[in-house]
């Protein structure tokens, strides 16, 4: 079946995809002429020979996933960035993925981990909770996965719970709320899991708890709310985008991404190799429904500011060193037979970008606390690549394309969690607009009853600043109360975090492992 299964992945994923490596107009489609009228296999999809691009396909209509959410229906005879393809496949409310397709696994019972024997009994259990979810039929089947929460539940969301109240009891108890976000909630298990911590541990606390979910789903918004605001009336849940949130928090805040970011849109980019001249990649669609893809110089900000900040960070591009030291190596290498004109695919976190932004912009005092992939396998080909996967009679099948028909296929990338915590504090160092800083006046609390700017008492004792630490923000103090600024962010494995704020002999198996420490080797977390 795991054949068979394999081999009608392959015709979703490469039936409906023609892309190759470019030449000097940058095109990855083949000459219509050259194609039987009634071809939908294009069998060599790695190379094209053509120097011109498909003048049908380069005059096509220029859309956004944005002008795509009232479509009904997957679009023919359109072009757009490669980030709004992903974000359409995933988001369009009709027919995208996690609108439509997705599931989240959830065992209506946790999983006993002191009755379990060792780890092959509990991948068998794990097993047995998929299996209660019934046989796929023809076609593609249920598109299930789980997530620490759910396989750890209670245990993971209470771990979060502890980090989360400790950071509050030392910093603003009692004299601010508890504000919590969370985007990409899912079925609402771990925010439930938080909740009921709060309300049985800390109960003071949890009288001051505002917890909020921003979620764009519609399905898992209703789901949320039927799920947490009986039990739990302290929460609200947002049915938008976080990317179209507009309400500025003005209190100190945590916020979750639990998840989440692996499912942002991605741009692809592609280096001439010639010039070391930075391209962006257009998905075409034509009246059949087929993809290509080919190149142009760069017009869009956003990945145009993403590229001058990794510049600024001297993030150094995926290209040979020695191709970016000699122009004469340059010309040598790219004269040669056969040799590629394009460096390999490479995909950036332009949407994680506008996420920072966002924080930055409207959470002006939040702590973020992130938790995703740091690696994955069965990725496409290329720098930073996804897993393109779909799930057909039970097994789950990865492709070899990021082309695949709109809604079918979870596409999921990798963070690189070092660059990101540099970008993250290089966003927060940033002022705020001029606009933004003249409309909301300082916040006057008990921890910061003066009107005055916080940061003028930075100095008083010492003008060493640490590195380790953001600087002074009115109204946000450090553990100490003095203006010193907050700690950075820091970058922590999974069983790093977990064994500092989770009850590790909760999940311990009768073997002495403990697959909450053992498990998830290719998370990390920022915090």
């Amino acid at each position: 079946m795991l054949s068979r299964a394999a081999r009608l992945s392959a015709r979703l994923c490469v039936s409906r995809a023609r892309h190759s490596l470019a030449t000097a107009s940058f095109s990855t489609s083949v000459p219509r002429s050259k194609r039987a009228a009634d071809e939908r296999i294009n069998y060599n999809d790695k190379y094209s020979f053509s120097d011109i691009p498909d003048a049908e396909h380069v005059n096509y209509r220029r859309v956004t996933a944005n002008d795509l959410e009232r479509e009904r229906e997957p679009p023919r005879c359109v072009k757009m960035l490669v980030r709004d393809y992903i974000e359409d496949s995933l988001y369009n409310p009709h027919y995208g993925y996690f609108s439509k397709q997705a599931t989240i696994f959830s065992a209506l019972e946790p999983i006993d981990f002191s009755a379990v024997r060792n780890s092959t009994d509990f991948e068998a259990e794990v097993t047995k909770k998929y299996a209660a979810y019934g046989e796929d039929g023809e076609g593609p089947g249920k598109q299930l996965w789980h997530t620490p929460t759910e396989l750890f539940k209670p245990w993971y969301g209470r771990a979060i719970a502890q980090c989360l109240v400790s950071e509050y009891l030392l910093k603003y108890f009692p004299y601010e709320d508890f504000v919590i976000y969370e985007i990409g909630a899912g079925n609402g298990t771990l925010a439930l899991d938080i909740l009921d911590y709060l309300r049985e541990d800390y109960p003071d606390v949890y009288e001051r708890t505002r917890y909020n979910i921003i979620e764009i789903s519609e399905n898992l918004a209703g789901l949320q709310r039927e799920k947490l605001c009986t039990s739990h009336p302290c929460v609200t849940v947002h049915n938008k985008s976080i990317f179209r949130w507009n309400t500025r928090e003005p209190a100190p805040c945590y916020f979750l991404a639990m998840e989440v970011i692996d499912n942002f849109a991605h741009d692809l980019i592609r280096y001439d190799l010639r010039t070391l001249e930075p391209y962006q990649g257009i998905v075409t669609i034509d009246k059949t429904g087929d993809f290509s893809t080919y190149y142009t110089k760069i017009t869009d900000p956003l990945i145009s500011s993403f590229l001058a900040l990794r510049r600024y960070l001297n993030h150094s591009p995926p290209i040979s060193r020695l191709l970016k030291l000699s122009p004469t190596f340059r010309t040598f290498y790219t004269n040669l037979p056969f040799a590629p004109n394009l460096s390999p695919p490479e995909y950036i976190p332009t949407r994680l970008l506008t996420l920072l932004r966002t924080l930055r912009r409207h959470f002006p005092r939040h702590r973020l606390l992130l938790s995703d992939f740091s690696s994955l396998p069965n990725a496409i080909p290329g720098i930073n690549a996804p897993v393109v996967q779909t799930r057909y009679q039970n097994t789950m099948v990865p492709c070899e394309t990021l082309l695949v028909q709109q809604g079918y296929f979870d596409i999921f990338f990798p963070t690189h969690f070092e660059n990101l915590r540099d970008m993250y504090e290089h966003v927060l160092a940033q002022p705020l607009p001029l606009a933004d800083a003249e409309q909301h006046a300082a916040r006057l609390t008990p921890l910061h009853p003066a009107a005055s700017p916080f940061a003028e008492g930075n100095s008083f004792f010492s003008s060493y600043h640490p590195k380790t630490r953001r600087p002074p923000v009115d109204g946000v103090t450090s553990s100490s109360g003095l203006p010193v600024g907050e700690r950075k962010s820091a970058v922590y494995t999974h069983a790093e975090f977990m064994g500092t704020y989770a009850d590790v002999e909760r999940t311990r198996l009768r073997s002495g492992e403990n697959p909450l420490l053992d498990t998830y080797k290719n998370v990390k977390f920022l915090f």
